[in-house]
């Protein structure tokens, strides 16, 4: 931007030099010309006041000739009789012309002839002034040396200037380019102090508002997520004094550790909604997390009648997710399928490798998706609020995945899968 800035106040400075220099150097040279022809006709009428006379006083018109060929102008006498006094001329066709009695100025080889004729008793004399062609463009060439010198300093000046006011826009505009990047990397603290012309003023106040909102939007959402999560802790108590109450020591440690687990889930959703922290790499092995999970969703399931197919690949399987992350979204997956087909549908858990991703599947038999926006936040189709779903997308997508829907087992039902990057590609 700074360097296109300069460049266009170079070419409209360059116009405007071409547009006021060109016809200056002209001029220059025109009134060079008419200055040397100006002395020519001064020679020439101060020959002719004597060349009348020259019969009487021939000395006269001796001694004024040779005063006024001091110079590079050279002046001769035609009289009438075919001679010639002054400096040496040959007589050419524009001298027939002027004995006519016309006063010319002539082309001649060199110069230019200034030619004036006087009448007498004895005929018509004819007074020619000879301008070379160095005294037509003298001072022509320092003139233009000038000229170019100014046209060189004004460049010079414009573009110094215009690097100087390029140079104030630019950073105007690249402080608003660096605190609109810390904005969308997540700094909500980062604000512009407004500089430069007053548009940019503008897009800085606008900017600095925008930024505002959004961490008081923030702040808002994450209150109310707190807030929502203290709730929980009345109902989550009461599910603990009732597990407390259950006889069975066995069921008792079972239906507690899942009463701990959700516990832990709360305090990790205040946390987080009250710290805000940045989101640190993590990365976990997905096979590892599919059968673990597969392990907790699989008493549900022979609850269920459900055939449970869990396909894994052996050996490490490294993704860019986080163990807690993956699980999550495995969860809500599963689910989805769990609540929302019959019982005893089949369900698959799949892990495969792919060039440089890695795909963690859920899929099922049953009657399949009535909405093709399932994946989009708040669209369900069955009456939820749709944010499982939102959730796995949106863990994927945190990742540099994505999530792909599709056709379940056996060409029915629904196939979720997260297509995550291999961690092994970044190692």
């Amino acid at each position: 931007m700074r360097g296109l800035l300069v460049r266009y106040g170079l070419a409209m400075t360059s116009v405007m030099l071409v547009a006021f220099l060109v016809p200056l150097g002209l001029l220059a040279r025109s009134l060079a010309a008419e200055r040397a022809l100006t002395g020519a006709r001064q020679d020439a009428q101060q020959v002719a006041m004597f060349t009348g006379v020259v019969a009487q006083d021939p000395s006269r018109l001796q001694a004024t000739l040779l005063a006024v060929n001091g110079g590079a102008r050279r002046t001769s006498v035609f009289l009438p009789d075919g001679s010639v006094v002054g400096s040496p001329a040959s007589r050419t066709p524009a001298v027939d012309l002027a004995t006519l009695g016309r006063a010319l100025t002539a082309r001649a080889d060199g110069g230019v002839e200034v030619l004036l004729p006087v009448g007498g008793p004895a005929g018509t004399a004819v007074v020619r002034t000879f301008v070379p062609d160095a005294l037509l463009t003298a001072g022509v060439m320092r003139a233009w040396s000038v000229l170019a010198l100014v046209g060189v300093v004004l460049l010079v000046v414009t573009a110094f200037a215009g690097d100087r006011i390029a140079a104030r826009l630019s950073r105007s505009v690249r402080d608003l380019a660096d605190v609109a990047e810390r904005l969308g990397s997540g700094d909500l603290g980062a604000r512009v102090a407004p500089s430069g012309p007053a548009e940019i003023v503008s897009v800085g106040a606008v900017l600095n508002g925008l930024g505002d909102r959004v961490a008081g939007l923030l702040a808002d959402e994450r209150e109310l997520v707190a807030d929502l999560s203290h709730r929980l802790r009345t109902p989550i108590t009461a599910l603990r004094l009732d597990v407390d109450l259950l006889a069975d020591p066995a069921e008792r440690a079972q239906v507690g550790a899942h009463v701990d687990g959700l516990v832990a889930a709360v305090d990790t959703v205040i946390h987080a909604a009250r710290t805000h922290d940045p989101r640190l790499p993590a990365a976990c092995d997905a096979a590892e997390v599919v059968r673990a999970r597969a392990t907790f969703w699989g008493v549900l399931a022979v609850h269920q009648g459900r055939p449970l197919t869990v396909d894994v690949p052996p050996g490490p399987t490294p993704v860019d997710v986080g163990a807690a992350e993956l699980g999550a979204a495995l969860d809500v997956l599963v689910d989805n399928v769990l609540r929302h087909t019959p019982t005893g549908t089949a369900l698959a858990l799949t892990v495969h490798r792919g060039p440089g991703v890695v795909v963690v599947a859920v899929a099922d038999a049953g009657p399949g998706l009535a909405d093709g926006a399932l994946t989009q936040r708040g669209r369900s189709g069955t009456g939820s609020t749709g944010l499982g779903v939102d959730v796995a997308r949106r863990t994927a997508e945190r990742a540099g995945g994505r999530l792909e829907v599709g056709p379940g087992l056996e060409g029915r039902g629904a196939r979720f899968a997260l297509v995550l990057p291999s961690a092994l590609t970044h190692s």
